[in-house]
C-alpha cells in the first residue's frame, strides 16, 4: 500500500557456516504494517517470529531483501518505533519515573520536558502514585505497565510488542489487554500502528485486525488474513470461535499448503517441501496420553475446549496433537482432533503391543526413522556412529533444530524399539536384527 508506514520486500535471514552451507532462518518474506492496524504474527516456536520483529524495526539487518520506512531504506533511518518485550527489562536501580523517562534522557530532551511527558503517559496506564517506586515494590502486570509506559513515552508510529504477555498469570494478562485495547480503541495512545508477536491463538483473534501465521524451517509466511470483527470482541461468539479453530487447524497441519492473502497480491514464492519432514518435539509418553483421553472419550475433542480443560498452554498441546497426526493415530479438521482406527488399537493395547504398533506408525510416516533402519540394515554389523545422522539434519535445520530434531527421533526410535543407543561410543544398534522381521510379521507375539 501507498500509505505503508513499514514495508519489508523479500526479506531473508540466514547464517553461512564455515563450511559453506547456509542455514536458512526465514524465508524471503514480504509483509506491510499500515497506519490504524492491530498486526499479529503468530507461529510455533523457532518460526523466526522474534526475527522477523527485530528486522522490522530495523534491530537486526535482513541477509537480503529490503525494510522500507515510509518508502525509503530503514537503515538510513532512526524509525520511530518502540518495543514491549516479554521480560520486563526495567532497570532495577530506577525508580518507575525514572525507568519511563530513560528513552527520553537517551534522545536528549531536556529535564523538563522529559519529567512532563513521563508522568503524563504514568497517568494514562494507570500508575499515577508509583512513580517512586523501584521495580522489586512492584507486582508483574504493575512491571509490564511500566515496560508500556516507556514504550510509548517516546510517542512510537509502530509499537512492537513481542510477546508481551507471556510472562504474566492468566488475569493479568487479560487485565492488561483489556486496557490495551481501551487505550487503543478510544486513540489515547500516541502509535499509528501496533505489530504484536504471540502464540496465543486467542489473544491474536482478541486483538488484531489481521493475523499473519508463520511455518518454519524455514521461516515462512503459511497464512495471512483479516479478522473482520468489531471491537470489543465477544470469545463466546460463533465468529470469534470459527477463527481460533481455523487457525489451530493451519498450525496444527504443518505439511498443509495455505494460501497467505499477501501472497496472492505480491507474487511470494511457496517454501518448497523438505525431504525430512519436521518432527514435532513430543515424547511418546504425551502421545499415548492424548491418545487415551480421546478413545476414552467419544474419539473426538475439539481443541479449543481439550486445551482449555487439560490447562495447557497451546505451545505445549500443538506438539503432541501434531505428532499424533504424523504417525496417523488421529486426524484434525476445523480444529477438531479424531482418533483413528489404528489410534484408537493403539490407545487400547498393552505396552508390548503399543510398542510394536508405534513401530510400525513410525516406520510408514516418519523419513528420518525410515532413514536410520534402512541404513542400520544394510550395515553388516548393523551398527553407525549417531553423527552420521546429524550430518544428514544438518543438511535440513538449524544447529538446534538438529539437535531437537535428533533427540526426538531418538525418543520415538528407542520407544518402538527400531534401535539400541550405546551413549559410551555414540552408536545406534538395530534392535535384535535376527528376530525384528518375525516380529513386525505377526504384532500379536510381543
Amino acid at each position: 500500500m501507498a500509505n505503508a508506514i513499514i514495508v519489508a520486500r523479500a526479506v531473508e535471514k540466514f547464517y553461512t557456516q564455515p563450511d559453506g552451507n547456509r542455514i536458512e532462518v526465514l524465508a524471503p518474506t514480504d509483509l506491510e504494517i499500515c497506519p490504524g492496524k492491530i498486526v499479529a504474527l503468530l507461529g510455533p516456536s523457532g518460526s523466526g517470529k522474534s526475527t522477523l520483529l527485530r528486522m522490522l524495526t530495523g534491530l537486526s539487518a535482513p541477509s537480503s531483501g529490503d525494510v522500507l520506512w515510509h518508502g525509503e531504506p530503514i537503515a538510513s533511518h532512526s524509525p520511530n518505533v518502540a518495543i514491549v518485550f516479554q521480560s520486563f527489562a526495567l532497570f532495577p536501580w530506577l525508580n518507575v519515573l525514572e525507568n519511563v523517562e530513560a528513552p527520553l534522557e537517551a534522545k536528549g530532551m531536556a529535564a523538563i520536558e522529559r519529567r512532563k511527558r513521563a508522568l503524563k503517559i504514568l497517568d494514562t496506564v494507570g500508575l499515577d502514585g508509583f512513580e517512586t517506586a523501584y521495580p522489586k515494590e512492584l507486582s508483574g502486570g504493575m512491571k509490564q505497565r511500566v515496560g508500556f509506559a516507556r514504550a510509548l513515552v517516546v510517542e512510537p508510529e509502530v509499537l512492537f510488542m513481542d510477546e508481551p504477555f507471556s510472562a504474566l498469570d492468566v488475569l493479568t494478562a487479560e487485565n492488561l489487554r483489556g486496557e490495551l485495547m481501551e487505550l487503543w480503541l478510544n486513540k489515547k495512545m500516541p502509535t499509528s500502528a501496533i505489530f504484536v508477536v504471540t502464540h496465543n491463538i486467542e489473544e491474536a483473534v482478541l486483538l488484531a485486525d489481521r493475523i499473519i501465521v508463520l511455518g518454519k524451517n524455514p521461516g515462512h509466511i503459511r497464512a495471512d488474513f483479516e479478522i473482520a470483527l468489531s471491537q470489543p470482541r465477544n470469545r463466546k461468539a460463533a465468529a470469534f470461535i470459527e477463527f481460533v479453530d481455523r487457525i489451530y487447524e493451519i498450525m496444527t497441519q504443518p505439511d498443509t499448503e495455505h494460501v497467505p492473502a499477501a501472497a496472492v497480491q505480491m507474487g511470494a514464492s511457496r517454501s518448497p517441501k523438505r525431504k525430512y519432514q519436521m518432527l514435532p518435539h513430543a515424547r511418546p509418553g504425551g502421545i499415548a496420553g492424548l491418545l487415551e483421553l480421546l478413545h476414552d472419550g467419544d474419539g473426538r475433542e475439539d481443541l479449543y475446549r481439550l486445551a482449555s480443560r487439560l490447562s495447557m498452554d497451546v505451545d505445549d498441546l500443538l506438539p503432541i496433537v501434531e505428532s499424533c497426526v504424523m504417525l496417523g493415530f488421529a486426524t484434525l479438521k476445523d480444529g477438531e482432533a479424531q482418533i483413528t482406527p489404528d489410534g484408537a488399537a493403539f490407545a487400547g493395547a498393552d505396552i508390548l503391543n503399543r510398542k510394536v504398533l508405534f513401530r510400525d506408525a513410525a516406520l510408514k510416516h516418519i523419513t528420518i526413522l525410515q532413514c536410520i533402519d534402512s541404513v542400520l540394515k544394510a550395515k553388516s554389523n548393523h551398527s553407525i556412529p549417531e553423527e552420521f545422522f546429524h550430518d544428514i539434519l544438518d543438511e535440513h535445520f538449524t544447529q538446534d533444530e538438529v539437535d531437537l530434531q535428533f533427540d526426538t527421533a531418538m525418543s520415538w526410535g528407542r520407544y518402538a524399539e527400531i534401535f539400541d543407543h550405546d551413549p559410551e561410543n555414540g552408536r545406534l544398534i538395530l534392535t535384535d536384527p535376527a528376530t525384528e522381521p518375525a516380529d513386525a510379521a505377526n504384532p500379536g507375539a510381543a
